[in-house]
């Protein structure tokens, strides 16, 4: 019987010592591979439609890339270029167009266009859902980073519905 309540006290003792520590914890949302997948076909097809054979990349909040399609006739840079303006517009909490805009030669931040897999052009959005960044769109291929942009809003716009929980 003693020993019971030795064991007894012990435990308690041990549970009573190891506070609740949920702070130490960050949680957070990403998108699941179907909707990714969904958001990058719609992006690819708004660039289609308008005549423009591109790649796409979706990455997730991290900048990992989710998923990357590539038309069959576009360029052999762009499925790099397509991620690695997602990851850009991820890690910066902003579009690309306006990071070309702000990291241009004389600009405080123009030393940030040097960093190895980031690209500044337009073309790579943040895609949000609840007020967090959830992933990012990256779209490399169109005449230039305003269609480019078009086609990565577009295909946000075509989940926008999913976004919004």
């Amino acid at each position: 019987m003693k020993r019971i309540m030795l064991a007894a006290a012990v435990l308690a003792a041990t549970a009573v010592a190891v506070p609740s520590r949920a702070q130490d914890f960050t949680t957070f949302r990403v998108m699941a591979p179907s909707l990714a997948l969904d958001l990058a076909r719609a992006a690819l097809k708004a660039c289609q439609d308008r005549g423009f054979q591109v790649a796409v990349a979706v990455v997730d909040r991290f900048g990992v890339t989710q998923v990357l399609l590539r038309d069959a006739l576009a360029g052999a840079h762009t499925p790099d270029t397509a991620a690695a303006k997602a990851r850009a517009a991820v890690s910066f909490r902003t579009s690309t167009e306006q990071l070309n805009a702000l990291t241009q030669a004389g600009q405080i931040n123009s030393a940030i266009r040097h960093l190895p897999g980031y690209v500044f052009l337009g073309g790579g959005v943040p895609v949000e859902a609840a007020g967090s960044i959830v992933g990012g769109v990256g779209i490399s291929g169109a005449p230039g980073g305003p269609e480019d942009d078009a086609c990565a809003r577009a295909g946000i716009a075509e989940v926008e519905d999913r976004l919004l929980m």
